[in-house]
């Protein structure tokens, strides 16, 4: 399966993007004529020569599928349409007069093997109406194959909600991927993603977190230059000890645990005083947060590493203890590594909107870097870029593994990797360790398979 890559584009920078290439001398029908074609061959391939069902809205999206129908029926292939409305957009108008088949009501069609969502694309706001969605359930429950034009209808494009959403097992982003793609609760209505090329030059400040390319060490690499990276432990020992030895285990050269004492760690990890540890000019990054407490004697450590002009990964109890005034008056680059409760305690809605608007705004807000966790993690850097990360299992909702990922984030950041590079491979190879793992993992596992993990990203 090919993994996800490129921009991601709100159905706002879909439109300006197609507004662009149709300035630059590409005609809507062209680019319909692309889109529909797309359609026809997902239809082809997926649909194993079964009869298909094509359903079209009164959009462009419909008449993409009137484009795709016509094809099919070119193929050979045994083809009905059925549209909600007539077409009410110039070139769907168009697009229709070229199937020559019948077109039946929606409410009346009946079912098919396979079914082409052409109703809704990207501008839908608001949920299917009652009986629109009823009809598109009823007819799901009969095909065995449901093939969605890029997005399925009913979901919203840009927040990734579901609004009585027909799921999908397949759907074909046209010309880029859309937020709905990589956002719960849409992600998972979308079936398998396949982006198709329609000649649009899509571009964005929101991407696809990708695989990391992480050069191993060189002749001259020690541990010091491939980082020292200190995690300052509290009242749970076993949060910072996951925490410090998924650092080493993701190659960091040196790593310390700073006041505490935790079972099992490996050998290598060294135990120092929390004074000690931030006098030490050589550590390239700081973590604190994973088992803190939220005691007075946690916030006294906190205080201490603020202090500190170090880059510092925040995780955990530190996310409930910390500040914006705090986070504002740092200059050394900072990550924070929020799930959802951990967020809201901190920023509060933080300017309502989807989860990347309000990561990018939070991200505004407080100056420094964060990984909004979930099944649908999403990065955001200050200056309003961001990524979403495609994919990760969903046996990671398991106790420790959030740890694992701050030593993961916190042994990039000691390579000396801006806080958004660090990030984007901090989640990969978080994601990918866990699918290494397997079914049923825990926090321990994720542990083991990260040097095969951080293999493949040296490659």
């Amino acid at each position: 399966m090919t993994p996800l890559t490129g921009p991601i584009l709100t159905a706002a920078e879909m439109r300006a993007a197609e507004a662009a290439a149709i300035a630059a001398g590409v005609s809507v029908d062209r680019l319909m004529e692309r889109a529909g074609h797309a359609l026809a061959e997902a239809v082809w391939r997926f649909g194993g020569g079964r009869p298909a069902l094509v359903l079209c809205g009164p959009g462009n999206n419909g008449g993409d599928g009137y484009v795709a129908a016509r094809l099919l029926r070119d193929k050979g292939l045994e083809v009905r349409l059925a549209a909600l409305a007539p077409p009410a957009t110039d070139v769907a108008q168009r697009a229709a007069q070229g199937w020559q088949g019948q077109v039946e009501p929606l409410a009346e069609a009946a079912p098919a093997p396979v079914l082409l969502d052409c109703l809704f694309g990207t501008g839908l706001t608001r949920p299917l109406a009652d009986a629109i969605a009823t009809k598109c359930a009823s007819l799901r429950a009969e095909a065995g194959m449901v093939i969605a034009a890029d997005v399925p209808s009913g979901v919203g494009t840009d927040d990734g909600r579901a609004l009585g959403a027909m799921p999908a097992n397949v759907t074909i982003a046209l010309g880029a991927l859309k937020p709905a793609h990589l956002l719960q609760p849409a992600a998972h209505l979308c079936g398998h993603i396949v982006c198709a090329d329609i000649g649009i030059m899509a571009d964005s400040h929101c991407h696809v977190a990708g695989r990391p390319h992480l050069p191993p060490p060189g002749p001259d690499d020690h541990k010091y230059t491939r980082g020292l990276v200190a995690v300052v432990a509290g009242q749970m020992a076993g949060a910072a000890g996951l925490c410090a030895a998924a650092a080493a285990r993701a190659g960091a050269g040196y790593v310390m645990l700073a006041e505490g004492q935790a079972a099992g760690l490996p050998l290598s990890i060294v135990h120092r005083p929390l004074d000690e540890v931030l006098a030490d000019r050589r550590v390239s990054a700081l973590i604190i947060g994973p088992g803190l407490g939220r005691d007075d004697g946690a916030r006294r450590k906190l205080a201490a590493v603020l202090d500190v002009d170090c880059p510092l990964l925040l995780d955990a109890d530190a996310l409930h203890l910390i500040d914006l005034a705090q986070l504002r008056r740092r200059t050394a680059p900072t990550l924070l590594t929020p799930h959802k409760g951990e967020f809201a305690a901190l920023f509060g809605d933080a300017g309502g909107g989807s989860k990347l608007d309000r990561a990018r705004h939070a991200a505004a807000q407080s100056g420094a870097t964060i990984i909004f966790k979930g099944a649908d993690s999403v990065v955001a850097a200050p200056d309003g870029r961001a990524l979403l990360i495609a994919g990760s299992p969903a046996w990671l909702a398991s106790a420790g593994t959030g740890d694992v990922l701050a030593g993961i984030a916190g042994a990039m950041l000691a390579r000396g990797q801006d806080a958004l590079t660090a990030a984007e491979a901090a989640l990969w190879l978080h994601k990918r360790a866990a699918a290494l793992a397997g079914p049923a993992l825990i926090a321990d596992d994720v542990l083991l398979a990260l040097p095969t993990a951080f293999a493949e990203s040296t490659r």
